[in-house]
């Protein structure tokens, strides 16, 4: 089936994505302008929030009163956070590949692809276009070998490579189209996986999380808070052996204790700045560890320290704060639901369920 039919066919399904009025986009004199170079890099440095704060600021935040009507709404404001700009969902285009929408492209970004026409072609019919791989490019192989080459020569339009693959699929689990350097996937609104991690302690009839600040030189919210353990999910790799690389890594969890994590679900989001769309599925996991004789290490260089924080005081922090990275927010508030911390009284509560899973959760 051909690209442009293909557009057509799924214009009833996706509207938004699809049917929509192009803007002008000046000729360039080069495939990337030094006025859109700037311009698509600004749109690439996102806000890291607040991380010029200490633990005693976490610590000695004054709690909410229990029966705030507010609490479930600032939840629900962090949740949008994660999930911005949905009303420009217009503005890209569907990356196709053999029939499988595995993606979306702005349509001003699609204009630093269209040089690369070996690569990329952009199929277009009277109501829509649609973002595509040139047909001799095969194999997975031969399609991650000729994106990443593009993907290097736009060089500072995407900052922050780290020359880790994320694979490219129409849904979890599916066959793998190709694989994509994981600073670029939200540039081709491809869906990107991670896992993130809660440890837990109970002490005292009182239940403790771990959570981990960010080191200051991390290239992405330095300095932040973070979960006990978090990664991205690489291509080629499970969820639970990256649980298992991730907890050695970032917090020195050894084997004997590890295997103990459980998996509880996932949660999902669509987050729209600039150019990119970063469509994440995280699935969580819980682990139960010892209320004496263990303490996180982290062996990566990635986390500044660790504190032992009630989880009433974290519910506390997300509500009043933005010290957490953003999609740390999502996890935990699940883990709130899932613990007993928020309940069916609440006013919102189905609702704030919900939108845990605001993105596409497949």
């Amino acid at each position: 089936m051909g690209c442009n039919y293909y557009c057509h066919s799924i214009s009833q399904r996706l509207p938004r994505f699809i049917s929509y009025t192009p803007i002008s986009i000046p000729t360039l004199k080069s495939p990337i302008s030094s006025f859109r170079r700037r311009q698509l890099r600004s749109f690439a440095i996102s806000a890291a929030g607040d991380s010029s704060f200490t633990w005693d600021d976490v610590f000695q935040l004054p709690e909410s009163p229990q029966n705030d009507s507010s609490t479930l709404s600032a939840f629900f404001d962090k949740i949008k956070l994660c999930n911005r700009n949905s009303e420009k969902q217009s503005e890209f285009m569907p990356f196709v590949i053999e029939d499988q929408i595995i993606g979306y492209v702005h349509h001003v970004f699609a204009d630093y692809l269209k040089p690369f026409q070996n690569v990329f072609i952009f199929p277009q019919n009277n109501s829509s276009q649609c973002c595509t791989l040139h047909p001799n490019l095969r194999t997975p192989e031969d399609r991650t070998k000729a994106v990443a080459n593009v993907v290097k020569s736009l060089g500072e339009l995407i900052p922050g490579i780290r020359n880790e693959l994320y694979p490219v699929v129409s849904s979890f689990g599916e066959p793998v189209f190709f694989s994509l350097e994981r600073a670029a996937a939200p540039y081709f609104g491809i869906k990107a996986y991670g896992i993130h991690m809660s440890g837990y302690v109970e002490k005292n009839d009182q239940k403790f999380l771990w959570l981990a600040k960010r080191s200051p030189t991390k290239s992405t919210y330095p300095g932040m808070l973070d979960h006990l353990v978090a990664g991205g999910l690489p291509h080629g790799i499970s969820c639970g052996e990256n649980v298992v690389k991730e907890c050695k890594e970032e917090a020195g969890i050894p084997r004997s204790i590890l295997h103990q994590a459980v998996p509880v679900g996932a949660v999902s989001y669509v987050d729209i700045e600039g150019y990119r769309m970063k469509r994440d599925v995280l699935f969580c996991y819980d682990l139960k560890l010892p209320a004496e004789g263990f303490v996180p290490r982290n062996e990566d260089g990635e986390v500044e320290s660790f504190r032992l924080v009630p989880v009433t005081q974290v519910a506390n922090v997300i509500r009043s704060t933005s010290f957490f990275k953003a999609n740390c927010n999502l996890v935990i508030i699940h883990f709130l639901f899932r613990h007993g911390y928020i309940r069916p009284e609440e006013f919102g509560y189905l609702r704030l369920l919900q939108s845990l899973r605001s993105g596409c959760c497949s």
